[in-house]
């Protein structure tokens, strides 16, 4: 098995810090553990209940959570923790038991409309993506196997993930009525038996990573990341309840052009796109104050 990074990400806590890693460590699961006790079930977080400032661990779907007690700064023992968890996961020995990642809880996933008639958004009950992924074909699916197997159905177009929903475009073929129930049972029971949703490489080979996201953002100018903090607090909150997203794609200074790339439910939708791209751009100039601004929304 290929050695496993581990990449350390501070948190607003300055108690807790994150180890994150390039592929999948759990089910789509977080599991947190007090005590080495309740850790019976994670030889992981037994292991590292060891270490004498060890409060707390969590483990989530890419990334290992630590609590210290304050005998010790992190800045003193974050390396070798880190490559302690490194040489840990790179054994391919056990991080949390099958019997542990047991689904606790009913898994429940519902249809809700989006402005655009091509798509629906299938709202799930838990986490099954830590970020947004978008597929257009079979063959961009490889590194997920439920996308691929969503694929297989006819009708679909293509699939976008976020979070806690997946919106899936239909081609015209068919009407929602005929096939919404079919799509619903499916990512209903796929979720149930806690089948693959995403190879444990994806983030890596996507670049999805925590910090290959805070990589790219911290080479962008500073305008640039003001419209990308706009996006991210005024913007994408709103398209997300709506099964879409929007993704900042460039800014020219010297043209004042911005441009974004609208997904999911946002994409092919002509009502939405110009409702889009004049609200977008509207908000732009008012808190850049920049009348010259303006914005170009890219259908994906």
């Amino acid at each position: 098995m290929p050695k496993t990074k581990i990449s350390i990400v501070p948190t607003s806590n300055s108690a807790i810090l994150k180890f994150e890693a390039d592929r999948f460590l759990t089910n789509h699961n977080s599991f947190e553990f007090n005590n080495i006790d309740e850790a019976k079930n994670s030889p992981l977080a037994q292991q590292l209940f060891y270490l004498p400032f060890v409060k707390k661990v969590y483990i989530a779907s890419n990334f290992i959570a630590i609590e210290r007690y304050n005998i010790v700064e992190w800045s003193d023992v974050q390396d070798e923790v880190a490559e302690q968890i490194e040489q840990y996961l790179s054994s391919d020995a056990i991080i949390v038991s099958e019997e542990a990642q047991q689904p606790k809880a009913a898994v429940t996933v519902y249809a809700e409309s989006t402005p655009n008639p091509a798509v629906l958004k299938f709202v799930c009950n838990k986490v099954i993506v830590p970020t947004l992924y978008e597929f257009k074909s079979i063959e961009e699916a490889k590194l997920s196997p439920m996308a691929m197997e969503l694929f297989q159905f006819p009708f679909v177009k293509t699939v976008f993930m976020e979070k806690n929903f997946i919106s899936i475009t239909k081609y015209d073929i068919v009407e929602w009525e005929e096939i919404t129930l079919q799509l619903r049972e499916f990512i209903k029971n796929y979720v149930e038996k806690g089948k693959t949703i995403l190879a444990d490489n994806a983030p890596k080979q996507l670049n999805k990573t925590e910090t290959a996201i805070e990589q790219k953002f911290e080479k962008l100018d500073d305008i640039s990341k003001n419209i990308v903090n706009i996006l991210e607090e005024y913007i994408k909150p709103a398209v997300a309840s709506d099964g879409g997203n929007i993704e900042f794609k460039s800014y020219d200074k010297d043209t004042k052009k911005v441009e974004v790339l609208l997904q999911g439910a946002c994409s092919g939708c002509p009502s939405s796109t110009f409702t889009l791209k004049n609200g977008i751009e509207n908000m732009l100039k008012e808190m850049l104050n920049d009348q010259a601004i303006t914005v170009n929304a890219i259908n994906n």
